[in-house]
């Protein structure tokens, strides 16, 4: 096709479906790199219709959305009450009584190309070497409640950290929807009670309102929640579940009052059927509780949540219902699902706002035309189904490998596992190894954190370590210990 024919076929009208965090992430990007004065996009959402946003906690890569958009930090801490978040603090997970802490950042530093871990794990019992969370200056920093961003000097132990927010998602979504709106989305108020497909039903052709509205697009991006407007119900596209593997289905969320001091780290606190979880805002906390319905009753999971919160509680219990999974296809004719309209992992490790943010990302990178776009489609949905994949053994890791009592536990420890865990877990317990595929999220020390923190201890470690000079490693060790903590004691308190 000539250029001519091109600009012919080019998308004109994108069409938003759901406000939220998803819509208004989609809306704001789309403003900022799709809008070329000659093409048009419109949100439509519903204020009656709600909206779960209890999605408050995220990972790093959030840093780079909002550089992107131009988003300020400070602005954005400001308008939605956000707090720095340097990990996740696990609590019990193991057999109870145990603690641990999933960094953000690196491990200490590589020695003549080897891992730090695998150094780590040869050298451990030698005196001075301690744990590992002390070459983790986010562990350290969050256990000190003390707070520095990272340097690209990597002369600097600075240069390890790594850091993301918590915030109040509705804020966000505002401060989202006032950049779009100035970029040139124009927000359409309405709830839509009719989808129309092209004569071929291979696409939409418009979504239709209750007051007989009719907003007509080339593109759909469905953010419609667990509702899947148009990727589930319109175009039909099957879902997968998971809850063979992720037995939670409910939720209940409340609001509680501020923490003072403020932590720098999401908590999650397993129970007998489930987890609890802890995220500190400038101006609340965000308070849940994610069960198993086959192993606790509803009111018995708000009786846990109420009576385990740290602060008063300033709002009523919200109820949540969800099947762990995904769309077999995220991107269907003319149809791209972002956020739950698309899949839903529970929050375990804040991946709920990175998978929108992934979506986005590589949508606009295959963004298509008018004519066949089958190949940017494929793309599209193999590397989103590797993500959502890839999170989700992430998640069952945490739940498989527990030395916990009760049924619940009994069960998720027993239960085999997808083939891409299993391996993962049986070269981590043989030599420490940990292999990533594609464009994993999860990087080395992720993996070696949450392993060694559910109580998966390598037998052995990588051979290639026995080459180093035991005295020269381990005074090198003690070195980037010391180092680490004169870093911590110049960090300001958070």
């Amino acid at each position: 096709m000539d250029a001519q024919g091109d600009a012919a076929a080019a998308i004109e009208h994108v069409v938003i479906v759901g406000g939220g965090t998803a819509g208004w992430m989609a809306a704001a990007a789309a403003a900022r790199f799709l809008n070329d004065g000659r093409r048009r996009i419109t949100l439509v959402e519903s204020n009656a219709i709600g909206t779960v946003g209890v999605g408050e906690a995220t990972i790093p890569p959030i840093l780079t959305f909002n550089r992107r958009l131009g988003i300020d930090e400070a602005e954005f801490l400001r308008e939605t009450g956000g707090t720095f978040k340097l990990g996740i603090e696990f609590v019990g997970w193991r057999d109870g009584k145990d603690r641990y802490f999933h960094p953000f950042g690196t491990h200490g530093r590589p020695i003549e190309g080897l891992a730090f871990h695998q150094i780590w794990l040869k050298f451990r019992d030698a005196a001075g070497v301690g744990r590992l969370d002390d070459y983790s200056l986010p562990t350290l920093a969050a256990a000190a409640e003390r707070f520095a961003h990272p340097v690209a000097d990597e002369r600097s132990p600075l240069s390890g950290l790594a850091y993301a927010y918590h915030f109040d998602a509705g804020r966000y979504a505002a401060l989202l929807r006032r950049h779009a709106e100035a970029g040139g989305v124009h927000r359409i108020e309405g709830r839509i009670t009719r989808v129309e497909r092209d004569p071929s039903g291979s696409a939409v052709a418009a979504v239709v309102l209750s007051d007989s509205r009719r907003v007509a697009g080339d593109l759909f991006i469905d953010c419609s929640g667990f509702r899947s407007l148009l990727l589930g119900d319109a175009m039909e596209t099957p879902f997968e579940s998971w809850a063979h593997w992720l037995p939670c289905d409910r939720a209940i969320a409340v609001p509680g009052g501020a923490l003072r001091p403020r932590p720098l780290a999401t908590r999650a606190t397993a129970h007998d059927a489930g987890w609890r979880w802890r995220i500190p805002l400038q101006h609340r906390t965000g308070n849940g509780i994610v069960y198993a319905s086959a192993f606790l009753s509803d009111d018995a999971a708000e009786r846990q949540l109420i009576d385990a919160l740290d602060t008063s509680a300033m709002g009523e219990p919200r109820p949540l219902r969800f099947t762990a999974g995904r769309r077999v296809q995220q991107w269907t004719g003319n149809v791209v699902a972002l956020g739950l309209a698309g899949g839903f992992l529970e929050p375990l490790e804040s991946t709920s706002i990175h998978l929108i943010q992934e979506g986005i990302s590589k949508l606009f990178a295959l963004f298509p035309d008018r004519g066949d776009c089958s190949v940017e489609r494929v793309t599209f949905n193999r590397f989103m189904a590797a993500s959502y994949e890839a999170v989700r053994d992430f998640i069952i890791l945490h739940y498989h490998a527990n030395a916990r009592t009760g049924e619940f536990w009994r069960h998720l420890r027993e239960m085999p596992v997808p083939d891409t865990l299993a391996e993962k877990i049986a070269l981590f317990r043989r030599k420490g190894r940990v292999f990533r595929y594609d464009d994993e999220l999860f990087a080395v020390p992720s993996w070696v954190s949450v392993m060694l923190g559910q109580g998966i201890v390598p037998v052995g470690y990588d051979p290639l370590v026995d080459a180093l000079d035991e005295r020269r490693t381990t005074d090198a060790l003690v070195m980037m210990r010391q180092v680490n903590e004169a870093a911590v004691a110049q960090m300001r308190v958070a």
